[in-house]
């Protein structure tokens, strides 16, 4: 019962966070010092709620501490410059009194939301400001996302947040006319979220429902406010489509199951349902964006009744508009795959030879996977065992490498029975 309570707490508090560190944020103006205050009320609440309770308002309690918190941390800074005598003043002065009403929470998660896009930051440093506070990924979870070093993203953060400390621009949320710009990192932001959730990047787990539940969440947030915007739905729509094949994409012990094999019965089609008249409603209004083709490929995928009726014509016209509106590596290797399914897996082979030297790619392991998967399917198995092998030393998520290496086996035995 006490592990029980305490997954619940760790679950709320997991919710709550964002919803704290955006009214910390705009009362106080200091977002490095703020995201320290609200872990800091959030340590105290793992502690102290087991004990004692979940207070009434949870959220208010942890605002309060944070505040708190804060407040301590302008009076150090004021003595640590010598001015102990007018610290009181000026901890009061950042602090001007804000309501803490229980019921707003989705609309503060929003505002932190459109305020990590802040006017200061490059599109990328947004978006990775963004991860961290709202996403509550860490900073290798999303170096992985961007393809990139961690040490990098680790200074990318930095600099984020010293440029908004700098900028002076407030936090607040743009008005209507002026969320157009950053309602585009906004959805990119959520995608990622997904991905990750989706798709861990590295751990013992092939997926984490919390992190692709919390982007569901935030993108129904965000599209109950911009019900005319169709990329927000297609965001949407792409979401619930990938994500209701997830009780399928693994075993009973965790491992993966590709979508070939997957039992399609343990398909979610409430949000199959959901996905597609999202989708249905959006893409007649006019111009058709990646999240729309994403969410369309999606659903050509999930109205399949098996793997082999599956319309690979449709699904390579889908990844050839999506190829001129992004330069993304990962649509390039998912175009190839799509060619190699309708052309044959020669094709797919050659459209992967570009990629070889796309540093976003480097040291990745899904390259060398969708390599070993086309040879094997042109009978190359030689080629094929060396590929499964390079790509299982180089997956970080521990499901998916573990799939490789009973590939590299399978093909191996194979092999050997044949000789």
């Amino acid at each position: 019962m006490a592990n029980q309570l305490d997954l619940s707490i760790e679950q709320l508090l997991r919710e709550l966070a964002p919803q704290i560190l955006s009214p910390v944020v705009r009362r106080f103006r200091d977002f490095a010092a703020a995201e320290d205050a609200v872990q800091e009320a959030l340590i105290a609440a793992t502690e102290q709620w087991p004990r004692d309770g979940v207070p009434a308002n949870p959220r208010g309690w942890l605002i309060q501490v944070a505040s708190r918190r804060m407040t301590d941390h302008i009076r150090s800074e004021v003595a640590r410059r010598r001015r102990e005598e007018v610290a009181a003043e000026e901890a009061e002065r950042l602090a001007p009194p804000v309501e803490i009403a229980a019921e707003s929470g989705d609309d503060d998660t929003l505002v932190l939301l459109f305020m990590c896009c802040h006017p200061a930051l490059t599109r990328a440093s947004a978006i990775a400001l963004t991860l961290r506070a709202v996403g509550g990924l860490t900073t290798g979870e999303i170096a992985n996302a961007f393809l990139v070093p961690e040490a990098t993203m680790a200074q990318r953060i930095s600099r984020a947040k010293q440029s908004i400390k700098e900028s002076g621009i407030p936090f607040q949320l743009p008005m209507a006319e002026d969320r157009a710009q950053p309602l585009r990192a906004v959805l990119h932001v959520l995608y990622l979220i997904f991905n990750e959730g989706y798709a861990s990047s590295a751990g013992p787990q092939l997926r984490r429902a919390d992190l692709s539940d919390e982007a569901i969440r935030l993108t129904r947030i965000v599209y109950e406010r911009q019900t005319d915007d169709t990329e927000v739905a297609g965001l949407l729509a792409l979401m619930l489509l990938t994500d209701a094949r997830r009780a399928a994409r693994t075993g009973p012990n965790g491992e993966l199951i590709p979508l070939a094999q997957q039992i399609r019965a343990r398909w979610d089609r409430q949000q199959i349902t959901e996905g597609i008249a999202l989708l249905s409603t959006a893409m007649p209004k006019g111009a058709v964006g990646p999240y729309q083709l994403q969410a369309a490929i999606a659903a050509v995928h999930d109205e399949a009744a098996s793997a082999e009726d599956t319309d690979w014509q449709q699904i390579l016209a889908l990844y050839e508009l999506l190829k001129r509106m992004s330069d993304n590596p990962m649509i390039v290797l998912n175009h190839a795959i799509a060619a190699a399914m309708v052309h044959g897996p020669r094709k797919g082979l050659e459209l992967l030879g570009p990629l070889d030297s796309d540093t976003r790619l480097t040291e990745r392991h899904r390259l060398e996977a969708v390599r070993a998967h086309l040879l094997e399917m042109a009978g190359d198995h030689e080629a094929a065992i060396l590929h499964y092998r390079i790509a299982a030393s180089r997956a970080t998520n521990m499901p998916e490498r573990d799939y490789l290496i009973m590939q590299a086996a399978r093909l191996s035995e194979l092999r050997s029975s044949d000789q």
